[in-house]
């Protein structure tokens, strides 16, 4: 088995992660029967091949033994993205005999992630898809691995998803926001429902979770309350900032950032006298019992 280096941009931010996790939690909630999952788009660009690459580490972050299955036969973008360097063998070798399943499963430097690469590009990249090999292949690797996740080229522009989707447990349409209409979107969830293929549901991506409105409101949400705690991508800080404390009665100019000790020592005095006030509570509860006392808590 060939060991491959995986080498990642720039990391995520916590919301970026915190979405990869959302998602990962919707697809365990979905059902125990989703093992194998295949990710599409309406065209092009959308992002799928990255959120096929998220998701199959956030399985594998979470403990789960996942696999990545490249089955974009036509326009692959996994090598040259994360930098691998040569892969020799692919996803093709093995759908056309060449080569055995074991020898084009590439182990990643990310723990419990593991990864076939498309291969060389085939003159029949539909027929192998769709044929018998490709759907032993699935169900091979279904049996080893606790997920199975199969980036495909996207529905709105050849067959080959809709092909590979019908072996795979559902699949995750991936649509780039503000850049599909909403018939084309759904002509290819009908292309999708004729194959009988389960639609887990839909990412929308490439939101700007800055601008104003709907999402506008939430990326200030967790840039307010995370981003201080976490950090600019989830480490966490040493201090609170001043405005944490406005309306809690530490305010003042000046006072541009609190030490954590601070804000602990604040917080455990809270804890005690609530301790305090259960203490008071239960003696008069006590008393009540007992008929020594008529008050009423």
């Amino acid at each position: 088995m060939k060991e491959i280096t995986l080498r990642f941009g720039k990391k995520d931010d916590y919301r970026t992660r915190e979405a990869y996790k959302t998602l990962r939690t919707n697809i365990e909630f979905s059902g125990s029967d989703i093992k194998t999952i295949a990710i599409t788009s309406c065209t092009p660009n959308e992002g799928k091949s990255s959120v096929a690459m998220e998701l199959a580490k956030a399985f594998a972050e979470a403990g789960k033994k996942t696999i990545l299955v490249d089955a974009d036969l036509r326009k692959s973008v996994l090598v040259g993205r994360y930098k691998t360097g040569a892969v020799k063998h692919g996803l093709t070798h093995a759908l056309i005999g060449r080569e055995s399943l074991e020898k084009v499963v590439c182990m990643t430097n990310v723990q419990n992630l593991y990864i076939i690469f498309s291969g060389p590009v085939p003159p029949n990249p539909s027929e192998l898809l769709g044929g018998m090999k490709f759907q032993g292949t699935i169900q091979k690797l279904r049996e080893k691995f606790d997920y199975v996740i199969v980036d495909t080229p996207p529905l709105g522009s050849v067959i080959d998803a809709a092909v590979a989707a019908k072996n795979c447990n559902g699949t995750i349409l991936v649509i780039e926001n503000n850049a599909i209409s909403y018939r084309f979107a759904q002509r290819v969830k009908d292309q999708l429902d004729k194959t009988e293929s389960r639609i887990l549901g839909v990412v929308l991506n490439k939101v700007d979770m800055d601008t104003r409105g709907y999402y506008g409101h939430y990326g200030r949400y967790y840039g307010k309350y995370y981003g201080k705690y976490y950090g600019r991508y989830g480490e966490e800080n040493t201090s609170v900032q001043a405005e944490d404390f406005q309306g809690r009665g530490l305010t003042g100019k000046g006072l541009e950032t609190v030490p954590k000790e601070l804000h602990q020592r604040r917080e455990e005095r809270i804890r005690a006298r609530g301790q305090e006030l259960e203490i008071v509570a239960e003696e008069i509860t006590g008393k009540q019992k007992s008929g020594e006392t008529g008050r009423k808590i």
